[in-house]
């Protein structure tokens, strides 16, 4: 192991490299933020994917593999749909726009009301998603170097902190770049056909599984619904989604660049479950089929090789931290944080920035602590999604395609849809699919109502609106006070 610990110990020294090297090119708020809106195609497709395929999606893919088969690729799948679908239908208009948050983007539509609670129910999502991604790869150094859970979360915490503080969205994006084309290399390129061909091949696999596990629906049609109602539409509304669709330097960028991260999603979905399923062909009685993952790559890799591919899954995990760490940070600090000390978002750029880094510390340290205190992946993650797509996915939604919507609406669907999906995961368990279900259509019903029953959003705002979905310029700075 001692060239595999080289391997990782090389790539993790990099990632810190690079890191510092983008702080050079943090000089304001937007570079910190969104990379000064200036990524091309090339890095925007791979910043976009490496943000979306993490944790969740390589360790809890490969599990889903492990213990249904070949439909385990559901979840990952539902999570490229959705990046497919926020490409081709919003995010042009979502670049337009060169916000900074989603709250934002509902403070524009509606009035400044709407921001606090989308804020806070926003940044509860992106802290959660934080903490999966660290439990992640935790697990990965658990099984595979035998160290305490919290050495393991404290290394690799303090890395994703480190370089997501020094240059903020320039520095994950040049990182993003090099975990897209590390995890590439390593998950698809590598340990996917290594695998299959330890298993004995597709048709050796046949034998070896159990009954189902080459069905594409064994997984469960409620299961399926409930993936593409949490992660589809989770995709759509996500602070973290957005932070890099404001990146984009157009909006064809924006819907091209996402296009294609979208197709690699639906690819690495596929990989994930088959790779699941060469293992449990090989590795029938595992103790927890969270260790599938780390198991294969132990156990069937060479040396050299296994670092590699180790490097990988911390490349898919990492990326995603920090993704979610930046984007946390950015609602905590400019839509919570700012808004209720009444300032506004104007100042000097070394205040901003160091403000914004100020936030990502302190959230990664929490996020930190609360690794160390959760252990399941999938739990934690559909906690996250639930909480954002029951409390936010109609007013945001709802605000970008139907004129009739308003404040009262949006700020009922708030409260309506995420109050429902709490109670209803206290009650019927977090990974219950009735939370979801009735938290979309308390929050359906309670918008179209409200909305319906008060008066129109006053035409000022309409216009103010229509006005930056055109793409024309943001007002002055000193207009944005926060009320």
């Amino acid at each position: 192991m001692t060239v595999d610990y080289f391997v990782m110990a090389a790539y993790l020294l990099g990632i810190i490299g690079v890191g510092w090297w983008g702080k050079r090119r943090a000089a304001s708020k937007s570079d910190f933020l969104v990379a000064g809106r200036r990524l091309g195609p090339l890095m925007y497709t791979g910043t976009m994917a490496a943000v979306v395929l993490g944790g969740a999606s390589t360790i809890g893919g490969v599990r889903l593999g492990y213990t249904y088969g070949i439909s385990g690729a559901a979840m990952v799948f539902a999570i490229g749909l959705g990046l497919l679908a926020l490409s081709v239908f919003f995010s042009a208009r979502i670049a337009r726009l060169k916000v900074y948050t989603v709250a934002e983007m509902l403070s524009l539509r509606y009035g400044d009301t709407a921001a606090v609670i989308s804020g806070v129910v926003m940044w509860i999502y992106t802290l959660m998603l934080v903490v999966t991604s660290t439990i992640a790869y935790a697990s990965v150094f658990d099984v595979l170097f035998d160290v305490p859970r919290w050495v393991a979360v404290v290394i690799g915490g303090s890395i994703v902190v480190g370089y997501s503080a020094l240059g903020g969205m320039w520095s994950i994006t040049l990182t993003d770049m090099v975990q897209f084309v590390v995890k590439s290399l390593g998950v698809l390129v590598l340990l996917l056909p290594i695998a299959v061909v330890k298993a004995g091949g597709f048709g050796a696999m046949a034998d070896e599984l159990p009954h189902g596990y080459f069905s594409l629906t064994s997984i469960g049609g409620q299961t399926i619904l409930t993936f593409v109602l949490i992660y589809t539409f989770g995709m759509l509304i996500g602070q973290d989604i957005w932070q890099r669709v404001f990146t984009a330097r157009s909006d064809r960028v924006a819907s091209w660049g996402g296009t294609v991260a979208g197709v690699y999603c639906l690819v690495y979905a596929l990989a994930g479950a088959v790779i699941g399923m060469a293992t449990k062909s090989l590795y029938p009685n595992l103790a927890a089929a969270d260790d599938a993952f780390a198991t294969i790559v132990r156990h069937a890799l060479p040396t050299g090789v296994r670092g590699l591919v180790l490097a990988a899954a911390l490349s898919a995990m990492m990326s995603t931290a920090s993704g979610a760490l930046i984007a946390s940070a950015t609602v905590a600090n400019n839509d919570i944080w700012a808004r209720l000390r009444k300032r506004t978002v104007t100042g000097s750029k070394d205040d901003e920035i160091g403000s914004n880094r100020l936030a990502i510390v302190v959230l990664g340290i929490a996020a930190m602590g609360m690794a160390c205190a959760l252990g399941d992946v999938i739990e934690a993650l559909t906690v996250a999604y639930n909480l954002l797509v029951g409390g936010l996915l109609v007013p945001i939604l709802g605000g970008l395609v139907w004129k009739r919507g308003n404040l009262p609406g949006a700020m009922a669907s708030m409260i309506a849809g995420g109050t429902t999906v709490v109670v209803l995961m206290v009650t019927d368990g977090l990974l219950a699919n009735e939370p979801i279900y009735y938290g979309l259509l308390a929050g359906l019903v309670a918008y179209v109502a409200v909305s319906l029953a008060t008066k129109p959003t006053e035409e000022s705002v309409v216009q103010a609106w229509h006005r930056r979905l055109a793409g024309e310029p943001a007002p002055a700075a000193a207009e944005l006070s926060v009320a």
